[in-house]
């Protein structure tokens, strides 16, 4: 059983329909006992950060988050949940987070527009991804496939290791990370259609 945890924000909805059509029960919780007993775990996201950095904290989320990752259970961050893993993040000031993954999401330059006046903030709409790194979640996804994105911000991780795909977007910025049994991406797969599904099929058949 696949747990979304739902912390008052984000599409968790269309994540639940996207996991099902790719041929994976789900469940969306928030409920500790739940997202224990999970055999995967997903934190979607969209809103701002530190909003929801709080609302994992009110619900009693955090723990429960940090329990999953260490008891090596395939875990997946989509958008604000791939930043929310990061040390902390610059939106509207400086926003402590989940730390699990050393590094900082940062906002796209409004120099972007100089460069190119089609690059617009938010990043918004379909765009390509290298893939650096192949994990298990990215079997059957060739490299250049196109996904989803809306976003501002995205992550720069200390360790560059743990980078999983690149996007350009007037720069080269991380689109997705892997680490052990994390895999995060800014790009939304339950709105990127049948690459997007594939990624969730993917995750749902690692090995818990």
């Amino acid at each position: 059983m696949i747990a979304v945890i739902d912390y008052g924000m984000g599409n968790l909805r269309s994540v639940q329909k996207g996991f099902e059509r790719a041929g994976h029960q789900c469940i969306i919780t928030r409920n500790p006992k739940d997202i224990s007993n999970a055999s995967h775990v997903v934190l979607p996201g969209v809103g701002a950060f530190k909003d929801c950095m709080d609302n994992l904290k009110n619900y009693d989320l955090v723990e429960p988050i940090l329990n999953a990752i260490k008891s090596g259970r395939p875990f997946l961050g989509i958008c604000l949940g791939l930043q929310l893993l990061f040390s902390e993040s610059e939106e509207f000031g400086r926003h402590e987070g989940l730390d699990i993954i050393k590094g900082r999401a940062v906002r796209f330059s409004s120099e972007l527009r100089t460069q190119d006046p089609e690059l617009k903030i938010p990043h918004m709409g379909w765009n390509d991804i290298k893939i650096e790194r192949k994990p298990p979640i990215l079997n059957d996804i060739a490299d250049g496939s196109y996904f989803y994105f809306v976003h501002s911000y995205y992550v720069v991780p200390k360790d560059a290791s743990v980078i999983a795909t690149k996007t350009n977007y007037g720069l080269d910025f991380a689109s997705s990370i892997w680490k052990d049994n994390i895999f995060a991406c800014q790009f939304h797969p339950e709105k990127s259609q049948k690459v997007g599904l594939q990624i969730l099929k993917n995750f749902g058949n690692i090995k818990a």
